[in-house]
């Protein structure tokens, strides 16, 4: 049964529910994530050759590690890849928003939700994310100490710039598939297999990469999971505040603080190696994590339903 929240959040995504409109705006979205975020990546390689000519040659180290990450070889373990990386998502921020108005005529804050609720989300669910895994990081690290990744220092003048487009980035997925996508679902259809469960099965679809070699099953699993916790405090709540705390919170520890084997490594303080040929130990460690989030969630959503 939907919350009272969920159904007024929909209220303007049932005005134009057409499946027909639904498909020309993931079409937009796909438009925008290609070509917005490569104009602002252009861009970005354009002023730093014109402010250092010689650093044109890490950038296009940048841009071939993210071809070579696409095509499922090696990872983004330098600086500047990961921030290509980052900046890239900004067409796919802007994207669901002008697909919400062209073809439903839905301004950008009916995919977020009632301003303060979604700060409540947010807010509450970085408060019980960050402090559990903040200490499992620490016990890890003292049984099996991660490898330092950066100068203390270099990371410090990096956090700055990292931690808002890791927000954006978090944001325009969450976009993407919790908002636009979800809300117009469930404007359509009445099961929660179709406007919970595609949008998260196609979450876990993008985090496909043959480079995991034997974990790949268990990589899609865990986004599969996460898509549909997401989802479900997106319906608990009818705002996308919950679901983007709690992707922004895992993204900035994974990114910035302790990143797993060489797949985005290139920002963080520490890495934590784990071996292209994984045994039953990266496979329990990964089920662990997975199981962590599903405790977070639920410790998310009791409070939120105070």
């Amino acid at each position: 049964m939907r919350t009272t929240e969920f159904e007024a959040s929909l209220r303007d995504a049932r005005l134009y529910p057409q499946l027909w409109r639904l498909g020309l705006g993931l079409i937009l979205i796909g438009f925008m994530g290609l070509s917005l975020g490569g104009m602002v990546v252009g861009g970005f390689v354009a002023v730093a050759n014109w402010l250092d000519p010689n650093y044109t040659i890490h950038v296009s180290a940048g841009l071939r590690s993210i071809q070579n990450t696409i095509s499922g070889y090696g990872g983004l373990d330098t600086p500047i890849a990961v921030f290509l990386l980052l900046i890239s998502f900004v067409g796919l921020l802007v994207g669901p928003m002008l697909a919400a108005a062209a073809f439903h005529f839905r301004g950008p804050g009916s995919l977020f939700g009632q301003p303060r609720t979604w700060a409540r989300g947010f807010l509450t669910a970085l408060a019980v994310q960050l402090p559990i895994l903040g200490v499992l990081l620490a016990i890890g690290a003292f049984f099996d100490p991660p490898q330092a990744n950066l100068p203390l220092g270099r990371w410090i003048l990096y956090v700055p710039l990292a931690l808002p487009l890791i927000l954006m980035q978090t944001a325009a997925e969450e976009l993407v598939f919790r908002g636009y996508l979800q809300q117009q679902l469930a404007a359509r259809f009445a099961s929660r297999w179709i406007w919970m469960g595609l949008p998260a099965a196609l979450f876990a679809a993008l985090h496909y990469s043959p480079s995991l070699g034997p974990l790949l099953p268990v990589v899609m699993a865990s986004a599969l999971i996460f898509g549909l916790i997401a989802a479900d405090l997106t319906a608990r709540t009818g705002s996308l505040g919950a679901a983007m705390g709690l992707h922004f919170g895992n993204n900035v520890l994974g990114m910035l603080f302790v990143a797993s084997g060489p797949s985005i490594s290139g920002l963080a303080l520490f890495v934590s190696p784990i071996s292209v040929q994984p045994g039953v130990g990266e496979m329990m460690a990964l089920g662990i994590s997975t199981l962590i989030v599903v405790v977070i969630w639920r410790l998310t959503r009791m409070l939120l339903a105070r």
